[in-house]
């Protein structure tokens, strides 16, 4: 993986002065808060939300504001790291470079050194200069700009769950540092961790609101406030996980995102808080005392409409799947209801001003941009389709026979995915196709792995 500073490009010339001389500010002002600054860690996400990047001195930082080079490639990459040649983007394409311009507001302290190291995000341009349709965050950044064309203003809370561990140990295993729901004393070796997590947040201008203990021995859930800017709050969720991996390394231990780590134990999710705002900042989802305002009516049918097909968005990989199991507090139907965490699309207590929908599908391994994006698909097409929507469900939604059972396997989503016409609309039908090569390559490279199970069944 390499990058170059560019020099001379005709392209250049597409780059507005104004941003450049915002982003050269950003920089004087940045080092001013932190003159010891020696590098800077320059990166992508990927199409799981993996970092791809490079470091640099922190000289050629100012030299940032024409913009450098990446591979298309990056946006085809597994999670090992590896080019899918099956997208078409690898050595089929000759590997071709991008040119990729810093994200303003995203020049950050790293955790790991936050006097010495500083980090910043990039986004990537097409040949023509355009944004790239196949970066995930424009996938979110373009279907945004279709909302707010049509006076339509989302706001948006993350939860994030995961599982800290010894790096010799299983999570949850053990029965080492036991923590229980919602407990406010977390095991010592965890405190100091923790508190150093809540530190570095603020330090990167992260605004975490609290770290809740969960349900499995070892899982937390870091919470984020809500925010009507969309597209920070996913870098948000993005930055937030490396700083929690970085500060776990140096406490000796793991953090873990993985969708379902242990299969005895709760998997982790990514659970989005989702109201919708008119131009004036009123919500629109807010309705009267036992009634549904027509908005909410229309955002949770469309929603609920697209969940069977967004699970291939949700649930990226084989493991991801394995968090869909009974009794293991995640849903398996296309479900809604009110103060139920049994269903999908939940509707927390809130007083009409807050009436707000928590999507509960999403993993922690999920890419926030693209969950999001998948999110707000589902409430477009309700907007703009007059669909019914279903009967909430009440007490158990497992057993909830009127809703949608969602696909459970990665196989039956990608081609519930692949059919899903209103999915190729919003998302762009570049992208879905790239998506759904990517996802099928890595899957056919996993079923043909001979498991240690399969080997111990001695036949």
């Amino acid at each position: 993986m390499y990058s170059n500073i560019i020099g001379f490009n005709p392209m250049l010339a597409d780059i507005p002065a104004s941003r450049s001389r915002s982003f050269r500010k950003e920089v004087e002002q940045y080092l001013q808060r932190y003159p010891d600054t020696e590098h800077v860690d320059i990166y992508l996400n990927d199409l799981n939300g993996q970092f791809r990047g490079k470091r640099l001195p922190v000289a050629e930082l100012f030299s940032l504001d024409k913009g450098c080079y990446f591979p298309l490639s990056i946006y085809a990459m597994d999670l090992g790291g590896r080019v899918i040649e099956e997208s078409g983007l690898g050595q089929q394409a000759g590997e071709p470079d991008r040119l990729c311009l810093p994200v303003p507001g995203t020049l950050r302290p790293c955790a790991r050194d936050p006097q010495r190291h500083a980090q910043l995000l990039l986004t990537m341009k097409d040949a023509d200069g355009d944004a790239c349709e196949l970066e995930p965050r424009v996938v979110l950044q373009q279907l945004l700009g279709r909302l707010h064309a049509k006076g339509y203003y989302p706001v948006v809370a993350a939860e994030l769950e995961f599982y800290l561990h010894d790096p010799q140990q299983l999570p949850a295993g053990a029965g080492h540092s036991p923590t229980q729901s919602f407990s406010v004393d977390a095991p010592e070796r965890h405190h100091a961790l923790l508190n150093e997590i809540e530190h570095q947040a603020r330090l990167q201008a992260l605004p975490l609101t609290g770290i809740v203990a969960e349900a499995a021995s070892g899982q937390y859930e870091l919470n984020l406030h809500h925010s009507a800017r969309v597209l920070e709050a996913c870098d948000q969720v993005l930055a937030l996980k490396r700083l929690t991996r970085q500060m776990a390394e140096k406490h000796h231990q793991h953090a873990c995102f993985m969708a379902k780590p242990c299969a005895q134990a709760a998997g982790s999710g990514l659970h989005f808080h989702i109201s919708l705002q008119d131009e004036q900042g009123h919500n629109l989802l807010a309705g009267t005392p036992g009634e549904l305002s027509a908005t909410m009516t229309q955002v949770m049918a469309g929603m609920l409409a697209l969940m069977p097909a967004s699970m291939a968005i949700f649930a990226p990989n084989i493991n991801a799947f394995r968090r869909f199991r009974q009794g293991m507090h995640v849903p398996l139907r296309a479900s809604w209801g009110h103060n139920n965490r049994t269903v999908a699309l939940r509707l927390p207590c809130a007083d009409s001003a807050n009436q707000r929908i928590e999507y509960r599908l999403a993993g922690a391994d999920a890419n926030p941009y693209l969950a999001m994006a998948a999110m707000l698909s589902g409430m477009l097409y309700g907007l703009e389709h007059a669909l019914p929507l279903p009967p909430a469900a009440c007490g158990n939604g497992y057993e909830n026979d009127d809703a949608a059972a969602l696909p459970l396997s990665q196989q039956e989503a990608l081609t519930l995915f692949r059919q899903s016409l209103p999915l190729r609309e919003t998302l762009g039908p570049a992208f879905t196709a790239l998506w759904h090569t990517c996802k099928s390559a890595e899957l056919r490279r996993f079923e043909e792995q001979v498991t240690e199970a399969e080997i111990s069944w001695m036949l």
